[in-house]
C-alpha cells in the first residue's frame, strides 16, 4: 500500500476559512508533497474517527485543521485528534478565546457564522451590482454613491482591482484613461479622498499590451497602442490629472491584486480616521465670543 500525506480540513460549517489558510501556506511548498481533504458540516466526532482509523492504519502520515465554532464539540474534536496520535491546528478555537476574554463576551459557537446572509452578504452583493454598472467608464456620468472610483490608462489592473474591492463590499466605479478623450465632468466633482490613481511601469504596460494585440493585423489596426513611447505619453498625461485631481497614486506593477487593494483601503481608513478627529477637535472647541 501507498502512504499518503494528507492535510486534512475539518470543520462544522464548508471549510473555506480552514482551505483559504491551507492553501495559502501550502503555496510555499512544491506540488504534489500532500493532498489536501475536506470534511465539511461536521456534526459528530465519529465521522472524523471513521475517516482516520483505516488510513492510519495503513500508515498514513495526516495533519488536521480544523475550524470549528462549537466549543463542545472542538473539545471533542481535539480530543479524539490527540487519542490518534493526528497532529492538528486550531484555526478558530484560539481566535474565538482572545476575542472572549478581549470583551468579556461569551461566543455565539454559530457555525458558518461569516458565510450568513446579513446585512454585509446585502452590501457585498450591492457593491459587486455597482462594479458591473459602472465598469471601464459605464455610468460615469454619475459617481455620487461610489465609495472608491479608479482612473488610470490601460492595462493597469483597473478591472480586476475594482472586481475585488467590490468583493469585499466596495461601490467602485473604474475610468479608463485614453489619450485624445476627455476624463468625464463627473470625475472632478467626487471626494479627491475617493479618487485613486493606478500607475504602472511603462515597459509592463508595453509588454501587456503587445501580448493582448496578438497578431500582425491588430497591431496594424491598433496603431501606437503598444508602443513603448506611444505609453510613456499617457502616463505623463495621467499623472497630471492624477495629480489635478488630487487622487491617491497607487503602483500596481508586480504586485498582487489583494497588495494594491489592501493599499487602497488602508488609505480610505486613515482618512475616515483623520477626518473624525478633526470632527471630534472641532466639536469640542469651545465657541469664541
Amino acid at each position: 500500500m501507498v502512504c499518503r500525506k494528507t492535510a486534512l480540513v475539518i470543520s462544522d460549517s464548508l471549510g473555506d476559512t480552514a482551505c483559504d489558510v491551507v492553501l495559502a501556506a501550502a503555496a510555499q511548498f512544491d506540488e504534489g508533497l500532500f493532498r489536501i481533504v475536506r470534511i465539511p458540516r461536521v456534526r459528530d466526532v465519529g465521522e472524523v474517527a471513521a475517516y482516520l482509523e483505516p488510513r492510519l492504519a495503513r500508515g498514513d502520515a495526516l495533519v488536521a485543521f480544523h475550524t470549528i465554532a462549537d466549543a463542545k464539540l472542538r473539545s471533542d474534536l481535539v480530543s479524539v485528534l490527540s487519542a490518534h496520535g493526528v497532529m492538528q491546528v486550531d484555526l478558530l478555537g484560539g481566535a474565538i478565546g482572545a476575542l472572549a476574554r478581549l470583551t468579556d463576551a461569551e461566543p455565539r459557537g454559530i457555525p458558518g457564522a461569516i458565510h450568513r446572509t446579513d446585512e454585509r452578504y446585502f452590501k457585498r452583493i450591492e457593491a459587486m451590482e455597482y462594479f458591473v454598472e459602472h465598469d471601464d467608464g459605464r455610468a460615469c456620468d454619475d459617481l455620487a454613491d461610489a465609495d472608491i472610483v479608479l482612473i488610470g490608462v490601460s492595462r493597469t489592473s483597473k478591472t480586476p482591482l475594482a472586481m475585488y474591492l467590490a468583493y469585499l463590499g466596495y461601490k467602485v466605479a473604474n475610468i479608463p484613461l485614453a489619450p485624445g478623450m476627455e476624463p468625464p465632468a463627473a470625475l472632478f466633482e467626487v471626494d479627491p479622498a475617493k479618487l485613486f490613481g493606478l500607475t504602472s511601469r511603462v515597459d509592463v504596460i508595453a509588454d501587456i499590451r503587445e501580448r493582448r494585440l496578438g497578431d500582425d493585423m491588430a497591431r496594424a489596426v491598433a496603431g501606437s497602442y503598444a508602443d513603448p513611447l506611444a505609453v510613456e505619453a499617457e502616463m505623463r498625461d495621467a499623472r497630471a490629472l492624477m495629480g489635478r485631481l488630487g487622487c491617491f497614486v497607487v503602483r500596481t506593477d508586480e504586485k498582487a491584486i489583494e497588495e494594491s487593494a489592501a493599499e487602497i483601503v488602508a488609505q480610505l481608513e486613515r482618512v475616515r480616521a483623520a477626518r473624525a478627529r478633526r470632527a471630534g477637535a472641532d466639536f469640542e472647541r469651545p465657541q469664541l465670543s
